[in-house]
């Protein structure tokens, strides 16, 4: 028999390859059509992500907007000006967009959490902007003593007034070399992740009045996100939540753009979206996913996670009823195993939109 002998120069390029795929250095690369899935996910968020709507408004008498959602947005007399501080008369543009639910949050990718990964309850997100002939305009400083007024249709389960303090956030990415692998234990990779957080939100001064049926806050800028939230404050102690996602993991999570697998958590009975976007670092195979932020998760938080990916050409994913008990001996961790099964887009949508009844 005909022996076929390798050239050396191939033989090395091998062994290098192999050796540089150490289990404490190598990310979970793409299948042959995770790619491809992924834009799928980012074509389904382009459909169906809250829109913006447009309206039109005389800068020198001010007025309301009403946007689909119900929101009301109130500007005084001579609200705007321009780049240079000065002002503005006539007619300008008014584009705003809003997010009042869970279903929304998720489709904007617009969670309820800090910067430090605390829980927050939100009681109405808004973005608004203005122009006059293309030229982007700013809140009149002259009119912040009696800003514009947001008025959402979202309010206390019991009526009870309360105040909720503003917060302001940007879309924000994660770029990570250092995490934590299935078992909670430290871990790096050569490859840096980047994932998207959707928005980190950070304390403002302001304050919204909550009453039963509506929230009023104030809008201090344009161009920027808004939200009035209440910290959700929990005694218990807290652990790390870990979600793996089987075989139904896209390998493309985590290289940029869209991100086609991912976990998201509502808090039973409260306006609180958390997206679990830290990915675990060096999975067993079929422990692919998402944890926590380290010791965030308060023991006896009962809530809904949906568990969501493109992979194959299709779209996956499940609906998980939980009540985060404490970890078991030994642990410093409490994990959930998911079977995502497969959905049509429409499913899906309707997957995301069944959040709101949790």
């Amino acid at each position: 028999m005909k022996k076929t002998f390798l050239p050396l120069a191939l033989v090395t390029i091998i062994l290098l390859v192999l050796g540089s795929c150490k289990k404490n250095e190598s990310p979970v690369f793409p299948g042959p059509d995770d790619q491809a899935s992924a834009g799928m996910m980012q074509a389904f968020f382009d459909k169906y992500a809250p829109k913006t709507e447009t309206f039109s408004l005389d800068a020198s008498a001010g007025g309301t907007i009403t946007l689909k959602s119900g929101t009301k947005i109130t500007f005084p007399a001579n609200a705007f000006v321009k780049p240079d501080g000065s002002p503005v008369a006539g007619s300008v543009r008014v584009s705003a967009k809003d997010i009042l639910k869970a279903s929304d949050m998720i489709l904007a990718n617009k969670p309820t959490v800090t910067s430090s990964g605390e829980m927050l309850e939100s009681f109405g997100e808004i973005i608004v902007n203005a122009s006059r002939n293309d030229t982007a305009l700013r809140i009149n400083p002259a009119v912040l003593q009696r800003p514009p007024t947001v008025m959402v249709p979202v309010g206390t389960a019991m009526g009870a007034k309360r105040e909720a303090p503003m917060w302001e956030g940007d879309t924000t990415v994660s770029y990570t070399n250092n995490g934590f692998d299935h078992e909670n234990q430290p871990t790096s990779v050569t490859v840096q992740y980047s994932v998207s957080k959707g928005i980190d939100w950070n304390q403002i001064p302001g304050w919204g009045a909550v009453s039963g049926g509506t929230t009023v806050f104030p809008l201090d800028a344009l161009g920027q996100w808004r939200n009035c939230d209440a910290l959700y404050n929990d005694p218990n102690p807290k652990t790390t939540v870990l979600g793996y996602f089987g075989d139904k993991f896209n390998g493309q999570t985590g290289t940029g753009g869209q991100t086609p697998s991912m976990l998201f958590f509502k808090k039973a009975g409260t306006n609180t979206l958390i997206n679990y976007s830290v990915m675990i670092l060096n999975p067993a195979a079929g422990k692919e996913g998402f944890l926590s932020y380290q010791n965030s998760m308060p023991i006896g938080t009962s809530g809904t996670f949906l568990a969501m990916s493109a992979k194959n050409g299709k779209f996956y994913a499940e609906l998980k009823d939980v009540t985060f008990g404490a970890p078991v001996s030994g642990k410093d961790f409490i994990s959930y195993s998911f079977s995502l099964s497969e959905v049509s887009e429409t499913q899906l949508l309707n997957l995301i939109n069944l959040v709101n009844t949790k």
